[in-house]
């Protein structure tokens, strides 16, 4: 017999089998019962969750002969058609590969014939938002106003992509993410029908994995049993996932509070060796991390044994709260800045170093000579982000002077709009565009609708013709966005500059910049905009 994979083989026939989506379940079942289904049903929700199994479900318990509370009795002569994929009256269509026009107007054709065995014609149509536009016009007639026959179920991960027109003919049903407890114990009742033995701390790992997804839960667990393991442990799902052993996990997170580089980076090396995901490897960093700050706080933890929460005892005793919040804000970060990087183990290692650097900073208990090290540490990690970012700007004393001079007279001295000439700056376009590419939108859609103009030699000022937000302000004054922006205009002006944000509330200024903008229109920023015509 063929090899029928997990999630197949244990798809849930009824509705009081399917796990965590009991609010759809039940109001579906009571509109069996009541005999009001709707003609068209809309099912969204992440992969896994449990969409094409509640829509194979429905299209059973709909022409069930002999229905038992809202649900298939499964064992009908429609109901062993159906599971045995013989039944033509039920028609599966997975929209990612049938996208076409003719795709859904053989539908169209075909709905105009009476079923054949089964009551209902009924059309599951998977990832429905993967269909072209003439498609979704060809569907919207029939699916408005099918013949009595016809029932419609629609399944998708994307509905934001599905047109307005399409939404508002279905019933809408929203699936959530299954809990990892659910998914645990699905996992314990597959492993009992299958006659494997399981952990607990093995299954709590799938379920956190899974992030919510059944299918994938199953698909891990699977692969466990691919090793010919009759017993499915923590060690065993770790080193097929590619999850570093926890005592890797708890030395680096050690030797970073003890401000021990060179431990630090040695067991780093060592987990790379073995072939592991430095994805994951932050991931359990941060995940551990947050442990400790939780054992710190409640001295409670449950998913580990008694020498791992010594461990854990032994490592909060030695930092504080505080530190450990700076921990997990730091490698959050790094998590985000290596989705992006193609030179992950540059920036994780730098990251792993400026930890300990951190610590020895906060720490005022250490030698001198572990201070000289920090110093001499400190200049490496600069050339490093130095080297990063691509940035080698210098500038000299006297630009310097210069521009402490001018921010002590423009602290005195307001500005004179009347005799500001507004005059949008030719490389200011191509400012946003780099910050488009290089993915800082929150900077790039702030500066949209703004001008850039020359207040004096050393600053250049940014016109906010809709005027300054609190919430825009405060966006474009955290440190990091003024260094950028500084940065950049810095590099095309050829010398060191400072920029100021300015108001359109003065009515010079408003003038100016309305003269301005129409000697530069937005088209001019390279910006694609998106007209919609009523």
């Amino acid at each position: 017999m063929a090899y029928t994979a997990l999630y197949r083989k244990f798809r849930p026939l009824k509705f009081e089998d399917m796990v965590g989506q009991e609010h759809i379940t039940k109001t579906i079942r009571n509109q069996i019962i009541a005999g009001r289904v709707g003609h068209a049903y809309l099912l969204n929700g992440g992969r896994g969750t449990g969409k094409t199994t509640t829509a194979k479900i429905l299209a059973r318990a709909v022409n069930c002969l002999n229905p038992q509370d809202g649900e298939p009795c499964n064992e009908c002569e429609i109901c062993k058609a159906a599971l045995s994929g013989s039944l033509t009256d039920i028609v599966e269509m997975d929209a990612a590969s049938n996208n076409s026009v003719d795709d859904i107007r053989a539908i169209r054709d075909e709905v105009n014939f009476l079923p054949t065995l089964a009551k209902y014609r009924v059309y599951i149509i998977d990832e429905v938002h993967m269909l072209s536009t003439g498609a979704f016009n060809a569907l919207l007639k029939t699916l408005e106003e099918p013949p009595s026959h016809v029932k419609f179920i629609l399944a998708t991960t994307e509905p934001q992509k599905l047109p307005a027109t399409i939404l508002s003919r279905c019933q809408r049903f929203d699936f959530k993410k299954i809990s990892n407890n659910d998914i645990s114990k699905r996992l314990q009742y597959v492993c009992d029908e299958s006659e494997i033995e399981i952990t607990k701390e093995a299954s709590s790992i799938i379920s956190i994995l899974a992030e919510g997804a059944m299918r994938d839960a199953l698909s891990i667990l699977e692969r466990c049993l691919q090793e010919g393991s009759k017993k499915i442990d923590e060690d065993l799902v770790k080193d097929l996932v590619g999850i570093p052993k926890l005592t890797f996990i708890s030395q680096i997170v050690e030797a970073i509070v003890e401000s021990n580089i060179e431990k630090t980076i040695s067991t780093v090396e060592a987990v790379v060796q073995e072939g592991k995901d430095l994805t994951n490897l932050l991931w359990e960093l941060i995940k551990y991390t947050k442990d400790i700050l939780v054992w710190k706080t409640t001295n409670k933890l449950e998913i580990y044994n008694q020498e791992e929460l010594k461990q854990i005892a032994a490592i909060s005793e030695k930092v504080s709260k505080e530190r450990l919040l700076q921990m997990i804000y730091i490698l959050s970060e790094l998590e985000n800045d290596m989705k992006w990087s193609s030179q992950k183990t540059v920036l994780f290692e730098v990251a792993m170093i400026k930890l300990c650097g951190s610590v020895i900073e906060t720490t005022k208990t250490e030698s001198t000579t572990s201070v000289e090290g920090l110093e001499e540490l400190k200049s490496r990690v600069t050339q490093l982000e130095r080297k990063i970012t691509q940035v080698n700007f210098q500038a000299s004393s006297t630009e310097k002077a210069k521009t402490n001079t001018a921010a002590k007279v423009e602290k005195k001295e307001p500005i004179d709009f009347s005799k500001l000439n507004i005059k949008q700056l030719e490389f200011w376009p191509k400012i946003i565009n780099t910050l488009r590419e290089e993915r800082k939108m929150v900077l790039a859609t702030n500066l949209m609708s703004t001008i850039a103009t020359l207040i004096n030699d050393m600053t250049v000022g940014i016109v906010f013709q809709n005027g300054l937000t609190p919430f825009i302000k405060a966006t474009m004054e955290r440190p990091e966005n003024v260094q950028e922006l500084e940065r950049l205009v810095s590099m095309e002006c050829g010398k060191e500059m400072r920029i100021k944000l300015l108001d359109n509330q003065d009515e010079i200024l408003k003038q100016k910049a309305k003269e301005a903008e129409e000697q530069n229109p937005i088209k001019d920023l390279g910006i694609p905009v998106n007209e919609i015509e009523e």
